[in-house]
């Protein structure tokens, strides 16, 4: 029988349920002759349209020296079930949840003998993602995950009878990047993740990169859903910084991801001092040099990037709007950000955004901003393109996290690590 299993409790504690299913009578008398239990992990990547997962590890080590040979992608299904973890209304629409067999197209041994179980996977196709949008509250979800296994044929040993696993029991998800970032709760309530480098104390302080999500990424307080997730499992924003190319270029840098406790926009001059707070404890209780301090941010995240070099003037040694909100997305209302607020910023800034962002459009934000903050580089796409698929004309941050940007042969990032208070 099949149980559910929410991520939230994967997540903490690992605890798994009984999802999978026995092979069918007439093929479990083929050498089975006590009950076989066997956990399984899902594993993940965040691809640049969002984190999906790309295949399952069966916890097969134990079973003795299995004959790779016998393993085809018909040796096991895998059906997935993704559901929302809040309850959504009637008349409300939340996009990506699915119920549906996923395609495996390998089976192989990792180094350990366990079974890996490769699933079909790519930007746009839909089933293996883990997030779902509601629609109503424009928030990203991390979706409960059910992950069903079905034997089909015996597992062949070197030594001793075929095995069929009579019992599978379904493990956390795994994403080694996302896992990379430790979790933390800040004085004032906020969430937040931490990516921490593996360098000596004896190197002295290092960068700091401050990750400010969009507002698809942030809390949905009426129901008291505040995750600290889909910051990294949205896009590769705060991860791309993390990367080995990212700590090369930065010489090791702390990356620090907040989670707004609903959307920056709402009140960015409230959540100023709030993500300074997380700065400047950082300052104190890490390596950070405080004269290499980096904000970075999307859409919502690109506004409050904006915000903050406004409110703090001599916190930052570079900014990187990315498809920032300036004027009201409405058009009605006075703008985020005046003129002569975006005059004033002295910090080293570089906007980034593509022509054809029908969200916020690029010549009242980007653009406008732009012209008006003294120093400022900006960098215009025609479309957010990468590797042969065409993304969202809003999706700009892909480039960023990329390190696609450059000016006169020089990169975003190198251009950023340049850069001290």
């Amino acid at each position: 029988m099949s149980a559910s299993v929410t991520r939230r409790t994967v997540l903490a504690g690992g605890a798994g349920a009984a999802v999978g299913l026995a092979l069918p009578a007439s093929a479990a008398h083929a050498g089975v002759h006590h009950p076989t239990s066997v956990r399984f992990t899902l594993d993940a990547k965040t691809l640049d349209g969002g984190e999906q997962v790309t295949s399952v590890t069966l916890d097969t080590g134990g079973l003795g020296p299995i004959d790779p040979a016998g393993l085809t992608p018909g040796t096991f299904s895998v059906h997935a079930k993704a559901t929302s973890p809040i309850p959504i209304a009637p008349d409300d629409l939340i996009f990506s949840e699915y119920d549906l067999d996923r395609t495996v197209t390998a089976a192989r041994l990792d180094r350990h003998g366990n079974i890996v179980l490769e699933l079909s996977h790519a930007e746009g196709q839909p089933g293996g993602g883990t997030l779902g949008y509601i629609l109503s509250r424009g928030r990203n979800v991390q979706l409960d995950l059910v992950y069903t296994i079905t034997q089909n044929t015996p597992l062949v040993r070197r030594h001793g009878s075929p095995v069929t696993i009579t019992r599978f029991v379904q493990g956390r998800l795994s994403n080694p990047e996302v896992d990379a970032f430790s979790h933390h709760v800040s004085r004032s309530g906020m969430k937040y993740r931490l990516y921490s480098p593996e360098r000596s104390p004896r190197l002295g302080r290092l960068p700091l990169i401050l990750w400010l999500h969009g507002g698809g990424e942030g809390a949905s307080l009426p129901d008291d859903y505040y995750d600290n997730e889909t910051t990294l499992r949205a896009n590769r924003g705060a991860l791309g910084f993390a990367t080995p190319e990212a700590q090369r270029i930065f010489s090791g840098a702390y990356v620090v991801a907040p989670q707004s406790t609903s959307y920056w926009m709402e009140d960015g001059p409230r959540f100023a001092p709030l993500i300074r707070e997380i700065v400047q404890d950082l300052v104190r209780r890490k390596r950070v040099d405080p004269d290499r301090i980096y904000v970075v941010g999307c859409s919502n995240g690109g506004y409050m990037s904006m915000e903050m070099t406004v409110a703090y003037p001599d916190l930052f040694a570079a900014s990187v709007p990315i498809c920032g909100v300036v004027e009201p997305l409405g058009g009605d209302g006075p703008p985020l950000l005046t003129d002569a607020e975006l005059a004033a910023i002295r910090t080293p800034t570089w906007l980034v955004t593509s022509r054809d962002d029908d969200t916020v459009p690029p010549e009242t934000n980007t653009i406008h901003a732009h012209n008006l903050i003294p120093g400022s580089l900006v960098t215009l796409y025609d479309h957010v393109v990468w590797n042969g698929y065409q993304f969202p004309g809003h999706w700009s941050w892909i480039y960023v996290a990329r390190n696609d940007p450059s000016r006169d042969g020089t990169h975003i990032w190198q251009w950023m690590a340049r850069r001290r208070r």
